[in-house]
């Protein structure tokens, strides 16, 4: 990601966050953005916002999480984006994105991302039952073609597996890949 190009406004990072266990942590993610000079807004997906504290969130970042359309004359709750950061990207975000359904404000926005020339890092997590499916394959190779990053994860054996410490371990792992995914 690069600097913001208006001298004296800071770079703007939409964070998408999908539905998965790991997603109450992005809070790690903002703060990583925020200590390298970076406003975040949050976008959830739908079922990916019953995993956010969302009163938390907005406090942190100071904008409204998003997660439905706009209706016709609503004012625009966050700036243009200078780039996207999807983490958690889930098996589902990721399929959907790749094939161009835009059923979401979530993917509408990833969608559009590409057209609109932002640049974009996706962190997958999901289990490797997932992770073996044909399509995911295809679907990060056609990201990659759009020049989406795409970060490295380590699926769990098999869902029962996924066990998470929220006070550190694998989550602070995956979220301090996920900023330094978004950085290159």
């Amino acid at each position: 990601m690069t600097e913001s190009t208006v001298q004296g406004k800071k770079a703007f990072l939409y964070v998408v966050v999908c539905a998965a266990g790991v997603a109450g942590g992005v809070g790690e993610l903002i703060t990583q953005a925020q200590e390298r000079h970076r406003d975040v807004g949050v976008i959830a997906t739908p079922h990916g916002l019953g995993f956010l504290d969302t009163e938390a969130i907005e406090t942190q970042t100071g904008y409204p999480i998003r997660s439905a359309w706009r209706t016709p004359g609503e004012t625009r709750p966050l700036p243009p984006a200078d780039a996207i950061a999807v983490a958690p990207a889930t098996f589902n975000t990721i399929n959907k994105w790749a094939a161009g359904i835009s059923d979401t404000l979530a993917l509408g926005i990833l969608c559009e991302a590409y057209g609109m020339g932002i640049p974009t890092a996706a962190l997958p997590y999901l289990n490797r039952a997932q992770a073996a499916h044909p399509a995911y394959h295809r679907s990060l190779e056609r990201l990659r073609e759009m020049g989406v990053l795409i970060g490295s994860y380590e699926p769990a054996p098999r869902p029962a597996e996924a066990q998470i410490d929220s006070v550190g371990g694998r989550q602070s792992t995956y979220w301090s890949q996920g900023l330094l995914t978004v950085s290159e």
